[in-house]
């Protein structure tokens, strides 16, 4: 059995980078979010920018960190894990606003709205759960927030059918529906990586408690 000390080295340090890290994420769904609502995407988008370089230079340290620090193979493949589901977070994130950039014009009006509210509170989930982390690796508060995360997802999955019943039965505009299905399902992929990150804590939680 491995303490919290064991797995997250001396000090605080890596508490407080994989927070950050979470925090990143967080930031980067409010951001969606707003993009997808908001009628001026500028400011946005270099919110988007300012975020993904801070996330970038996040994951590198904890990685450099992880290798200077961890001697205990199962330790580092924990934090290893984390450090890159909570990077695919906002890196999937910026696809979306990417794509929804360039072909806005021709789907301005779908609404991504909802879901991407779904997404923000699905990282708001994540980064409860890497709270937990530095309170002692309790199970019931982490199995509670998973479930959360679990029951975020499936409502996400039920709001899809409306839209696509919408785009593909009642729409005649081939193209158009399949530029919105794209970016739907990236959208979907985002909140998968919310879910692959509660999975993680989860474990590590089950193993260390």
């Amino acid at each position: 059995m491995f303490s919290l000390q064991t797995i997250f080295g001396k000090g605080d340090k890596f508490y407080g980078l994989l927070e950050q890290s979470a925090e990143a994420a967080h930031e980067s769904a409010r951001a969606l979010h707003q993009l997808v609502t908001d009628a001026d995407h500028m400011p946005v988008m270099a919110s988007f920018a300012a975020t993904r370089a801070r996330e970038k230079a996040l994951a590198a340290q904890i990685s450099e960190e992880l290798v200077n620090t961890f001697v205990t193979a199962l330790d580092r493949e924990d934090i290893d894990a984390l450090n890159s589901a909570l990077y695919k977070i906002p890196k999937t994130i910026e696809k979306f606003a990417e794509r929804y950039e360039i072909v806005v014009s021709r789907i301005a009006d779908v609404d991504f709205g909802q879901r991407a509210l779904i997404l923000e509170r699905a990282t708001v989930v994540v980064v409860e759960m890497i709270g937990e982390l530095r309170r002692g690796l309790r199970i019931d508060p982490v199995k509670k927030l998973q479930d959360r995360l679990q029951a975020l997802e499936s409502e996400g999955d039920r709001m899809l059918l409306a839209p696509y019943r919408t785009l593909y039965v009642e729409g005649n505009d081939a193209m158009r529906a399949m530029l919105a299905k794209d970016l739907y399902e990236l959208l979907e992929k985002a909140i998968d990586k919310c879910r692959d990150v509660g999975n993680i804590v989860y474990s590590i939680v089950l193993k260390n408690s």
